[in-house]
């Protein structure tokens, strides 16, 4: 995995929006597009890892749960 996660133009207009109106509303302030941009830069590079990897680990989680239920089926 590469230090930071990818968003496609669309995801990144939406995610900058989000933090935009964060904190409008949690903290009372504007932040403009640049503003956005960097906290999503930040969170993609910085703290985005940690979510992926745990992502990973649910699936692997699942996954091993639809196994052993396969292995419950068997003959």
């Amino acid at each position: 995995m590469t230090d930071k996660i990818v968003l496609s133009k669309e995801q990144q207009d939406r995610a900058i929006s989000e933090i935009q109106t964060y904190f409008q509303c949690e903290r009372e302030e504007d932040i403009g597009n640049l503003g956005g941009m960097l906290m999503l830069d930040f969170i993609t590079t910085k703290l985005g890892r940690f979510y992926y990897n745990q992502a990973i680990e649910d699936v692997q989680k699942h996954l091993h749960e639809k196994v052993e239920d396969l292995y419950g089926m068997m003959l």
